[in-house]
């Protein structure tokens, strides 16, 4: 079965307002300056030939996901349904639609998809986990939590699965449970952070405080699994943030070993300054 990507949140804008600033002479008022202009972005176009009658599933969903990847949504649904007509109940397809759908922010349309992705395969993980995503999205944590535990009790070797249940866990400030579920996302796959950090789920704070406490949180999972580059790089981050409760770096036993690394007593001696808003 052709695998499915597991962590999910590409925030894409569709409309992009361009709006000038500099002063117009007054005399070109009257026609409407360019820099009085307002300009939106057009709407999503297929751009591409339609999907060849010819074409195998697996030759289709191989140029869908080529189209998803370049971020033309619209051309890669007609690729992926074409590929759904020849292979029809696909769970892995079904759930591709819904993740294509998720990226163009059509929340609702995309669970439906991974229901009958689900529909079609009760044991499909992925597809619990990315309708957690759509859920969190919509800052229903405690539904996205059910979903992402029923994906966990499924696939419970999935570093995505874990760092989305500490997100949301995060976001309702469960933080205990919120450590826990990072934690193991970290002991599966080191590179959990910088892959979300790029195109994946990060808990939705709020305020700079949370902020700074989610950097400091990571920072210390890192230094207990020995990570010292990575945990002085979140370190940093909560020191810019201005974590309150930061000199509990000095106390907490996961700092012990990084506290001998002459690169923290140089970034303490650094104090960035702190970011307010």
């Amino acid at each position: 079965m052709t695998s499915c990507p597991r962590v999910l949140l590409v925030p894409v804008s569709f409309l992009i307002i361009c709006i000038c600033v500099s002063v117009a002479p007054t005399a070109a008022r009257g026609q409407g300056s360019r820099s009085e202009q307002v300009q939106i972005k057009p709407p999503l176009l297929r751009t591409i030939d339609p999907p060849a009658a010819d074409a195998t599933a697996a030759d289709l969903e191989d140029r869908a996901e080529q189209l998803r990847a370049q971020k033309l949504y619209l051309d890669a649904l007609d690729y992926y349904r074409a590929a759904l007509a020849k292979k029809p109940n696909s769970a892995s397809l079904l759930n591709k639609i819904g993740i294509t759908n998720l990226m163009m922010q059509r929340n609702h349309e995309a669970k439906r998809w991974f229901d009958q992705s689900l529909k079609a395969d009760r044991k499909f993980a992925d597809a619990y986990n990315n309708r957690g995503v759509a859920l969190y999205e919509e800052k229903k944590y405690g539904a996205a939590i059910k979903e992402y535990r029923r994906a966990i009790a499924i696939d419970g070797q999935s570093a995505s699965f874990y760092s989305n249940l500490g997100a949301a866990l995060f976001a309702k400030k469960e933080f205990e449970p919120a450590v826990r579920a990072y934690g193991r996302a970290v002991e599966l796959d080191p590179d959990v952070f910088e892959r979300t950090s790029r195109g994946g789920v990060q808990a939705q704070l709020p305020s700079p405080g949370d902020r700074a406490r989610y950097d400091f949180t990571v920072a210390k999972l890192y230094a207990k699994m020995g990570y010292a580059d990575r945990s002085l790089e979140y370190l940093k981050k909560a020191l810019e943030a201005g974590y309150k409760d930061f000199n509990n770096v000095y106390k907490d036993s996961e700092f012990a070993e990084l506290r001998k690394d002459k690169r923290f007593a140089e970034l303490m001696a650094s104090k960035p300054i702190a970011l307010t808003d």
